[in-house]
């Protein structure tokens, strides 16, 4: 059954090697989420996927200057997340048309 996580990130972007780790945490999580929010992600996948994201993601960042946050919102079973604001929502089981 499909896992819906929420992903967070903060990368210290001070020098090139930052801005450089910062593109690449953001292209993985643009292939296994929708981006909310500048350094936010939506991911609903099944339990293997989601531990192969972590696995990606844990070897862009630098652990002694960047932060990960991966939120386990459960599993998918209904909405769970309340939108306010000026943002289109993105609904993340929608099929995406480009």
């Amino acid at each position: 059954m499909e896992m819906f996580v929420l992903i967070t990130y903060d990368v210290n972007t001070e020098d090139a090697a930052g801005k450089k780790r910062l593109r690449r945490v953001a292209k993985v999580c643009t292939d296994y989420g929708v981006r909310v929010q500048n350094s936010v992600f939506e991911c609903v996948a099944e339990p293997a996927t989601i531990a192969l994201l972590k696995q990606k993601l844990m070897k862009e960042i630098d652990s002694e200057k960047d932060s990960l946050r991966i939120y386990d919102l459960g599993r998918r079973s209904g909405p769970k997340v309340e939108h306010i604001g000026a943002k289109e929502t993105i609904d993340v089981e929608e099929p995406l048309i480009f």
